[in-house]
């Protein structure tokens, strides 16, 4: 059966589940990002478009996706297809001052730029006032300013879709796991008017448990600081429980509570069951209680590949994470997929339809059975 953008928006977008991860953005001309939000700019009569095809948030086959990108069934568990499991930082000191924890994500763009791997990086980089947007970097500066994170959603697959459709540059993307997850849709079922999925080198997926939404969390945060001053965002390890941004001029942090922030999380992130973004090469999330560190699940050859590279380059540093901290990293995967179902469960009304995850009892049975939710 044929879907197109009617579908998408009476099945994710009016029902509160979009991830605002872009990927329906520019897949036809009808639909863009304001204010946060999708809008349809007119009606449209196709009865079949990408838009609903790629959206993570359409029904998800799990052994298909895993198939084209991983070349096997989907294994399940806490947090997908893992190869190896370690802790990361960078070496360079530029990096570490403007990445994230550890900046491996940037450190290993910047490392697949020198070496000729890849021509451009794919990621979302944050404007003069700190609002995020898809972007393309091809150089070291390009990578370094969209460093860092804002942790709001920012439909950044919209810049991989916007690139000319004959384009034969060769890519990294950064996503989450609802990035991730329409890239591997895009993968198994490339769209016509984007460049071919092929090119797609590596895929970095990062670590989330809920992104912002804009439309509200935006003007709230104007009103807390002047945000053109502002050169980081981050969310600390607990026991401080805050959200806080840091000056370009040194003068003391500034931070609220994460109660007064959580009011303003994307509602489809609460549909979400993707903590690790399982459909990557590498994913990369932070070390929680090793400030400055990344932890790094490695889940493909190719990624294996290329972190291999780095620390024979000595672009980072490893060293084994703690058995007590993977232990923590899958209960806390295993939570997300839990809370997530039932929440879905709590939309549908029914435990036999768990939406994109899986509509007939079969498919919800599979998929909840493989992760010994059941």
């Amino acid at each position: 059966m044929a879907n197109g953008i009617n579908e998408l928006f009476d099945e994710v977008i009016n029902r509160g589940l979009c991830a605002g991860c872009g990927a329906c953005i520019t897949g036809c001309p009808y639909i863009v990002a304001h204010a946060g939000r999708i809008v349809a700019l007119d009606k449209c009569t196709g009865s079949e478009g990408d838009c609903y095809k790629h959206c993570p948030r359409t029904f998800f086959d799990f052994d298909g996706v895993s198939e084209a990108v991983f070349g096997k069934a989907y294994p399940g568990g806490e947090m997908g297809q893992v190869l190896e499991i370690f802790m990361a930082r960078a070496t360079d000191p530029e990096i570490l001052k403007r990445g994230q924890d550890g900046g491996t994500v940037t450190s290993l763009l910047a490392l697949a730029l020198e070496e000729g791997l890849i021509d451009a990086a794919v990621s979302t980089r944050m404007d003069a006032e700190k609002a995020p947007h898809g972007s393309v970097a091809r150089s070291r500066r390009e990578l370094l300013e969209s460093a860092g994170a804002c942790y709001e959603v920012g439909f950044s697959l919209e810049a991989y879709r916007s690139l000319p459709a004959e384009s034969t540059e060769k890519l990294a993307i950064v996503g989450t796991g609802c990035q991730v997850e329409a890239l591997g849709k895009i993968k198994r079922e490339p769209p016509q008017n984007s460049p071919d999925p092929r090119n797609i080198r590596f895929t970095l997926g990062l670590f989330c448990g809920w992104a912002l939404a804009p439309g509200t969390f935006h003007p709230y945060l104007k009103s807390l600081c002047e945000l053109s001053q502002v050169c980081k965002f981050e969310i600390p390890p607990r026991p401080r429980y805050s959200f806080e941004f840091h000056f370009e001029n040194d003068r003391e942090a500034g931070s609220v509570s994460l109660d007064v922030i959580k009011p303003h999380i994307n509602s489809g992130c609460h549909y979400c069951w993707d903590m690790t973004a399982e459909f990557s090469d590498v994913s990369i999330g932070s070390a929680e209680t090793f400030p400055g560190w990344n932890t790094v699940l490695v889940r493909s050859p190719r990624g294996a590949e290329l972190l291999a590279l780095a620390t024979e380059k000595g672009i980072l540093e490893t060293r084994e994470l703690p058995e007590e901290k993977l232990s923590h990293l899958k209960w806390a995967a295993l939570q997300k997929k839990r809370a997530a179902v039932e929440k879905i469960t709590e939309k549908s009304g029914s435990k036999n339809d768990l939406l994109h995850i899986g509509r007939p009892p079969e498919e919800s049975a599979d998929i909840l059975s493989r992760w010994n939710i059941l």
